[in-house]
């Protein structure tokens, strides 16, 4: 991946939504410009989310997920609900397409319902109005349109834009932390498990950051940090450091050079730092055979020595010195019923939406399941937490309070 694309995690996510030939895949068809998904007089077409990136002006790079119909019937129809009802965790508009000549069901109010209880902007869109004389629209949200005849389609994507700019963040990385000109380091190990050819996504999302800021960074190895330290000449305002190698990074790195990883810079640009954070020290309170999850965002291929399945359940078990039972998810699986586990372990999600990792945060906080994420446990494991978060005073005396 570039430097110059948007990782999908960073585009606004718009869920078009409805039942069953309403004309969801017409309308996103229409919107984009594009054939984008599969159009049919036969009910049910759309069988699973459909997800595609692209730009959509006015509003820029987004996320585009055309779903199956909402009152789907049989034992496929609830399992391509229960999806769909998955989508709605991380989309940020909703766009609710009605059948005009139908009007809404009760399906579709089962739908705004659940846009209302989770916080969604969503528009109300009353397709085939050129098949119905008049149809009186009572809400700012509701618009009618004809896909197939093209009527008010540029208005509909004006609509959606609105609410979708209304989402857009203007949280950084780590760019509001740092000068003009000032020098930062960044510890990039290169084992094994690194991707071949590239780096990953939270470094490439922070060197973008960096040199947004008009500041300067030098990315090195581990064992390159303490030679550079020593005859750069300049001293940096910052260190980040890959997680797994941060005992050997602050071990490296002078007491006056603040440290800090990417997992903890991402957990703060998704919004999740003082929950993470405040749920850390539930390690110390594990017990032998109790539960813990360790829950990934993407679904890369694992190699021998993965930090997430081998490195970390080794740390954890040497650090607490009990028996554990790990369980591990990726990609989009994630339980909705947490009950059983005593700690949840997030990575730092960064092929996840603020929006769906807010998600799975608030899961388990209603399920009182403490959640931290990998550099702020590894953090702790090394002794080394208070130091990594030092840049943020106000978490640090968060930390503070907690003991």
């Amino acid at each position: 991946m570039g430097l110059n694309d948007t990782p999908s995690a960073n585009r606004i996510h718009i869920g078009f939504l409805g039942n069953c030939n309403v004309g969801k895949s017409s309308i996103v068809n229409a919107v984009t410009g594009q054939e984008l998904a599969l159009v049919s007089e036969i009910k049910g077409t759309t069988t699973d989310p459909v997800y595609k990136s692209m730009e959509l002006l006015p509003i820029g790079p987004v996320m585009i997920i055309d779903t199956p119909g909402f009152d789907d019937k049989g034992e496929l129809g609830e399992l391509r609900i229960k999806k769909t009802k998955q989508v709605l965790n991380k989309i940020d508009v909703a766009v609710l397409i009605v059948d005009a000549t139908i009007g809404k069901t009760e399906s579709d109010c089962e739908l705004i319902k659940l846009f209302k209880e989770k916080n969604i902007n969503y528009i109300i869109v009353y397709n085939k109005c050129d098949l119905i004389e008049n149809l009186i629209l009572i809400n700012d949200n509701e618009i009618q349109v004809s896909a197939k005849k093209k009527i008010k389609i540029e208005y509909l994507k004006e609509k959606i834009a609105s609410l979708a700019m209304q989402e857009v963040s203007n949280v950084r990385i780590v760019a509001d932390l740092i000068q003009p000109t000032d020098f930062v380091v960044l510890v990039i190990p290169i084992d094994e498990a690194a991707p071949k050819g590239r780096l990953i996504l939270p470094q490439q999302q922070t060197i973008r950051d960096i040199l947004e800021a008009n500041a300067t960074t030098i990315v090195v190895k581990e064992c390159q940090l303490s030679e550079l330290l020593s005859n750069i000449g300049k001293k940096p305002v910052l260190v980040i450091t890959d997680s797994q190698v941060f005992a050997k990074v602050s071990n490296d790195t002078p007491k006056d050079i603040p440290l800090t990883s990417f997992s903890i810079l991402m957990a703060r640009y998704k919004g999740l730092l003082e929950t993470t954070v405040k749920g850390v020290t539930s390690i110390d309170k594990l017990n032998d055979n109790d539960f813990v999850l360790i829950s990934e965002g993407c679904t890369h291929h694992r190699q021998c020595n993965d930090i997430g399945t081998v490195k970390l359940p080794e740390w954890i078990k040497n650090y607490t010195d009990k028996h554990i039972n790990f369980e591990f998810t990726s990609g989009r699986e994630y339980p909705e019923n947490l009950s059983k586990y005593k700690l949840i372990i997030h990575c730092g999600g960064c092929m996840l939406n603020e929006r769906e990792m807010k998600y799975r945060m608030k899961c388990a906080l209603k399920q009182n399941i403490p959640i931290t994420n990998y550099g702020i446990i590894i953090a702790h494991i090394n002794g080394i937490l208070r130091r990594s978060i030092e840049i943020f005073p106000n978490i640090l005396e968060l930390l503070e309070n907690k003991k």
